[in-house]
This record gives structure tokens, C-alpha cells and sequence, in this order.
């Protein structure tokens, strides 16, 4: 799918619309694939970028035009022109701000009342920050939404082509689609602690055979 100002491609592309608060990372997560550094597209009629980003499949190459919202979203609710024909999404919120996850169930619904039955996955980023406010035992919103929901650190790098392998065997319909190349990721900026993060996401996939809590804050802002 070609938008305005954008080259069309012979390949599969795909609509993929990167939300959630200001200062969550959703900039810093695109650029780290370089082709979203150099070949960004603005589109100033909506108020945002639009990365090409390439992946490399055994199925072939496939492209998501990423459409991050470049701090717009302080200005209050984006306009439904973001979301239109939006064909998957990401909802990123900040492990070391908790307003910001408290946020990501009006994302959801500013998403889906636009798209409905797109595939999202939600992303806690910033996970090399050791002080984080949101422990992983607290993230249960994919759970209740059927989401996927991955950790990660896009300064590092860490978990990057996750998020994207997921959204494309989704689109593809295969479960089998996997990359047969890395993407080109502009150099770590921090090192993770590889075994405290591993040992964070058995505790996400603990409480899997638990009942989920009622409240949608899941305890998050009790003291």
C-alpha cells in the first residue's frame, strides 16, 4: 500500500501505526533500523513521520511503513486520518513511567475504534533502566486484550525485530515466516543486563496459568 510522497514498492508492504504517550521511546524504537533513519517520509497535513522499514523473510522481502506519531500526540487525540487503513500497530509504553501504561488501554481503544481486528502488539520499552516502575507481574493489559506483548530496550537493541516478525506472520498468515537476515540497527547506545532482563520475562509468563485480576490497573497504583 502506497501513501502520499511515498515510492511504491513491488513487495508486500503494510500500514503499521506506532502509538503511545510522548517520551516512550516510539521515535528512538523506529530509527534504530537505518532505512528508517534515512528514507523517513513527513506527512504534514497529519503531523507525522513515516519510516520505510525493509525486512528480509524466507518468504520474500516485505516493507512497514511505520507511522510515528513525533510527539503529536501531545496535542490531544490524534485525528482519525492516523488510523485510517492502519493495517497493524504497536502500542509502546515506558517501564520506568507508570502513567504511561496506565495510558495504554485509551490506546487500544483509539485504535480499535478505527481498526478493528488488526493485529497490535504491545511493547514495554526502556528495560535496560535497572530502577523501572512497572514490574513485569504487573503487565497484564495483553492478556486481557489478546495481544502480544514484548519487553524491550531500543537503545540496545534488545528484542527489536520481535515486535515485527510477530506483525508479519500475522499479516502473511504464516507461522513460519522468519527473517533470514538481521536488520541493519544503528549501533547500541547501553548495555542490558541480558540474565536480570531473562529472568524478568519468566516472571511475565508466571502468571499465565493465574487468573487475570479484575482491575484494569492490576494493582499497578496502590501503594
Amino acid at each position: 500500500m502506497a501513501f502520499p510522497h511515498q515510492q511504491t514498492v513491488d513487495y508486500p508492504s503494510f500500514k503499521l501505526l506506532v502509538v503511545g504517550d510522548g517520551g516512550t521511546g516510539k521515535t528512538t524504537f523506529v530509527k534504530r533500523h537505518l532505512t528508517g533513519e534515512f528514507q523517513k517520509k513527513y506527512e504534514p497535513t497529519i503531523g507525522v513521520e513515516v519510516h520505510p522499514l525493509d525486512f528480509y523473510t524466507n518468504c520474500g522481502k516485505i516493507r512497514f511503513y511505520c507511522w510515528d506519531t513525533a510527539g503529536q500526540e501531545k496535542f490531544g487525540g490524534l485525528r482519525d486520518a492516523y488510523y485510517i487503513h492502519g493495517q497493524c500497530a504497536i502500542i509502546m509504553f515506558d517501564v520506568t513511567a507508570r502513567s504511561t501504561y496506565k495510558n495504554v488501554p485509551t490506546w487500544h481503544s483509539d485504535l480499535t475504534r478505527v481498526c478493528e481486528n488488526i493485529p497490535i502488539v504491545l511493547c514495554g520499552n526502556k528495560v535496560d533502566v535497572k530502577n523501572r516502575q512497572i514490574k513485569p507481574k504487573q503487565v497484564t493489559f495483553h492478556r486481557k486484550k489478546n495481544l502480544q506483548y514484548y519487553e524491550i530496550s531500543a537503545k540496545s537493541n534488545y528484542n527489536f525485530e520481535k515486535p515485527f516478525l510477530y506483525l508479519a506472520r500475522k499479516l502473511v498468515g504464516d507461522t513460519n515466516l522468519h527473517f533470514v537476515e538481521m536488520p541493519a540497527l544503528a549501533p547500541p547506545e547501553v548495555v542490558i543486563d541480558i540474565t536480570a532482563q531473562q529472568l524478568n520475562e519468566q516472571e511475565i509468563l508466571a502468571p499465565y496459568s493465574m487468573p487475570l485480576p479484575d482491575d484494569d490497573d492490576d494493582d499497578l497504583f496502590r501503594v
